[in-house]
């Protein structure tokens, strides 16, 4: 993980990950300290696996799938995503993405952040959600009680987690 304020260059195959057993392993691309304005993260979700609990947010936020296909969860619907289909979500979208079918999905999610990391959350109870492994059953506003039983972990990136073709290079 970069440290400073200054401008950096970081390969996702170099960066420390997370994992989230049973849900994605994640980058979330920042420095040793949050990004203020923007945050930048990086999902590889395996099939019927959850990007995030379905909820709502203050700021907008987008996701591009870059590999893969998905399943979107928005406002109480289901829609079909593909390789390079954008999804924009304004404030106060109920949502998340579930990996498809056919394989990994890698996703690219970027959001404002005016609002966070101390308020902007809000987790309904949503019955479609739940039928995805994606949805809290007691409505909150409070991330840690979302995640309480999801714990995630650091771990180093894994080969195969990013598509097949993804630039290679030395370490360091």
């Amino acid at each position: 993980m970069p440290s400073g304020d200054g401008w950096f260059v970081l390969n996702a195959q170099d960066a420390a990950w997370q994992e989230r057993e049973g849900r994605w392993a994640m980058l979330h691309f920042r420095t040793a300290q949050e990004f203020e304005q923007l945050g930048i993260n990086l999902f590889v979700l395996a099939p019927g696996e959850p990007l995030g609990m379905y909820h709502s947010e203050q700021d907008q936020e987008g996701f591009l799938i870059l590999a893969g296909d998905a399943l979107l969860l928005i406002e109480g619907e289901e829609r079909s995503l593909h390789e390079w289909d954008f999804v924009h979500c304004p404030p106060g979208t109920e949502h998340t993405i579930v990996g498809g079918q056919a394989g990994s999905c890698v996703v690219l999610g970027v959001g404002a952040r005016e609002h966070q990391p101390t308020t902007g959350w809000h987790y309904p109870v949503n019955a479609l959600a739940l039928r995805h492994n994606a949805g809290v059953k007691r409505e909150t506003t409070d991330m840690a009680e979302a995640y309480a039983d999801l714990p995630d972990r650091p771990t180093a990136y894994r080969a195969g987690w990013l598509p097949a073709g993804s630039a290679q290079h030395p370490p360091g």
